[in-house]
């Protein structure tokens, strides 16, 4: 398939991958997704990347990073992405990856996004020749993979992260989202949760698979608070929340900057550390300065993963108080590092975290969070049991992926007999 040229990303594994067994012939599999790291937004989608990495154990794996590029026309813009375009020449540490970029217009374009992205994506197919296509993200972007590879007659298994199953509020959206699990050969998705949705939607419950995310534990392990906190600058007595993720309304973010005002009354020690960017980061950096946070709300940016797992380390417990989830990474790599988790029950959350590691609390509740912020910072918790609480790695994620793959190629899942190749 396609080589690996240019620019890397900072997003590369600890350890190499383990090669392909001995005897095994390799397939060739096309990752068509949006979410993946690009040049605008390099840890976009970085679970996509290490997913895609790991594959490359069981088979020839190249990325088709499937963009809409909006089109500046007057007022209107896209809500939560910043760009309308990206550098073609980004890359990836080890994964070839093709950005293929279509024209759309917010709003105005939406019923014709899937019908643009498959036009643009299908002469890439068509050159490359994958035995299947993997893509992650249902709607419009896996519409747009499934149209396209289905005129070539190239089997699809599609993946639910979950905004794409738990956020389709459109009837238009949501009739094609229906269509596409039903068509699909087969379906993987990060939570019990999604799975279920998926079936209700319409997806076989026989090609329905759960594939829970991985972590990586050369990055994040239990480490010294102590000498995290020396090295970040914070004081060693200090309580401190971490949230990491989005700066978007749904990640709860303005619920939770209002309970660490509650908790801060009773806890005058408490500090928030916030990573990540977004279109909440103005508003959010304003609330500090007007409403007097300075001192214990830190506005950090974005961090490169060895940054995240440094702050996690010098925090006493990890907050994502998100209105809607499907297996957030950061609930996994703050249990992989021995933190407790304060987060809301919502979609795949409640599989990854009980009273051992953390409390779950309803989402858009403040006071409910602030209660439960208190209890976490007052709880002892046994760093090393939490951090054996989930042992997946991104290899057990590839294997269990490529299980589906082989099947589907093997014609054993039940999927469309025009889409089955031998491998």
């Amino acid at each position: 398939m396609r080589p690996s040229h240019g620019p890397s990303a900072k997003i590369g594994p600890s350890a190499p991958v383990t090669p392909i067994p001995t005897g095994r012939m390799s397939s060739r599999l096309a990752i068509v997704t949006p979410v993946y790291p690009n040049s605008a937004e390099p840890l976009r989608g970085i679970f996509t990347y290490h997913a895609a990495r790991a594959l490359q154990a069981w088979a020839e794996v190249a990325v088709d990073c499937l963009l809409a590029s909006y089109l500046p026309i007057g007022p209107l813009k896209p809500r939560e992405r910043r760009y309308t375009r990206v550098d073609p020449g980004f890359r990836t540490l080890g994964v070839p990856v093709r950005y293929v970029q279509y024209p759309a217009v917010p709003v105005v374009s939406r019923a014709l996004n899937p019908w643009v992205a498959a036009r643009w994506l299908r002469p890439h197919l068509e050159r490359d020749r994958p035995d299947l296509v993997l893509a992650y993200w249902v709607h419009p972007e896996g519409t747009a993979a499934l149209r396209a590879a289905r005129s070539l007659g190239i089997p699809v298994v599609i993946g639910a992260l979950g905004t794409d199953l738990r956020g389709v509020l459109d009837p238009l959206a949501r009739r094609a989202t229906v269509r596409t699990l039903r068509e699909a050969d087969f379906v993987v998705t990060v939570s019990g949760e999604l799975s279920r949705r998926a079936v209700d939607l319409g997806a076989p419950p026989e090609r329905v698979r759960t594939i829970v995310n991985g972590c990586d534990g050369a990055v994040f392990h239990p480490q010294d608070r102590a000498a995290a906190r020396a090295a970040l600058g914070v004081p060693a007595d200090a309580r401190l929340v971490l949230f990491v993720g989005h700066l978007i309304p749904q990640k709860g973010l303005r619920e939770l900057f209002m309970a660490v005002d509650l908790v801060h009354r009773s806890q005058p020690r408490l500090e928030l550390a916030v990573i990540g960017e977004g279109p909440l980061d103005g508003e959010l950096r304003s609330s500090v300065i007007e409403r007097g946070r300075q001192g214990r709300i830190r506005m950090l940016g974005r961090q490169e993963p060895a940054g995240v797992a440094r702050w996690l380390a010098a925090a006493d417990v990890l907050c994502l108080p998100s209105h809607s989830e499907g297996c957030p990474n950061v609930v996994l790599e703050a249990l992989y590092s021995g933190r407790p988790v304060v987060a809301t029950d919502v979609g795949g959350i409640p599989e990854l975290v009980d009273e051992t590691c953390g409390i779950l609390v309803p989402k858009e509740d403040v006071p409910a969070l602030a209660d439960a912020l208190a209890r976490a910072l007052a709880r002892p918790w046994d760093a090393e049991a939490i951090s054996r609480t989930h042992g997946r790695t991104w290899d057990d994620v590839a294997r269990e992926t490529f299980e589906v793959c082989r099947a589907v190629l093997d014609g054993r899942t039940g999927g469309s007999q025009s889409a089955r190749r031998t491998m």
